[in-house]
């Protein structure tokens, strides 16, 4: 860790521009960030939230307004270092930190890919059902009820996170209420995470969805923080 320059951002500050998402490692150590981009309107909005362990790389794409940048979603602490200095500290690691940094940029990409609305031709409320089975997997805390979700998303959130408006996605919302697949609480939910599972795969049976526990999974990423 304390080869590490360790950074502090409050909440909807910019903690990285597209031009510096590749240019250093960079690692969420504590805290909820956001990935952002320029939709169509160049409006900004919110198309993914990051839990702690590795920020993923997004390229410039040619042709695209994305410019895409981490923001800080909550409060957020942030270690960054060289990717020279990063090889050398993990070299003789039984793991290469280097496949776990690139599987974590392969699992945000093919997020974005599926939550797309041209993606497999997904109809919205699969596409919703697939938006909260990834932030369960990422802020999960099982329960009785289910997977309550640590992090609060307004519908609004919800509805740039599928490429949608937010009056259908509440629409779509309300239905996996009275499916009891969600349950409000505050301004939290709780996800029946397996039955929301089950009535994706039965629409498309061939589609992988796979939901974790949160604090495994957290684990398992700050393990790649953890530097001699």
């Amino acid at each position: 860790m304390s080869a590490l320059d360790i950074a502090n951002f409050t909440k909807r500050e910019v903690i990285l521009r597209e031009s510096a998402l590749a240019s250093t490692a960079h690692i969420l150590l504590a805290g909820t960030a956001s990935l952002t981009c320029l939709n169509v309107r160049t409006e900004r909005v919110v198309v993914a939230l990051l839990p702690p362990g590795p920020i993923p790389e997004f390229p410039t794409l040619p042709f695209t307004p994305s410019r895409f940048q981490i923001e800080a979603y909550d409060d957020c602490r942030v270690g960054s270092l060289g990717w020279e200095q990063f090889d050398n500290l993990t070299s003789h690691s039984s793991q290469s930190a280097f496949r776990r940094f690139h599987q974590n940029n392969l699992q945000q990409w093919y997020r974005l890919l599926l939550r797309g609305s041209s993606f497999l031709s997904l109809g919205l409320h699969e596409r919703i059902g697939l938006a909260l089975l990834e932030l369960c997997a990422d802020f999960g805390i099982e329960e009785s009820r289910g997977t309550l979700l640590r992090v609060a998303v307004s519908h609004n959130h919800l509805a740039n996170l599928v490429g949608a408006s937010r009056p259908r996605v509440t629409e779509h919302l309300a239905r996996l209420e009275r499916e009891g697949l969600v349950i409000r609480q505050g301004h939290q939910l709780v996800v029946c995470a397996d039955g929301l599972k089950d009535s994706i795969s039965g629409r498309i049976p061939d589609l992988p969805v796979k939901v974790t526990a949160s604090k495994a999974s957290h684990a398992r990423l700050l393990n790649t923080a953890q530097l001699p």
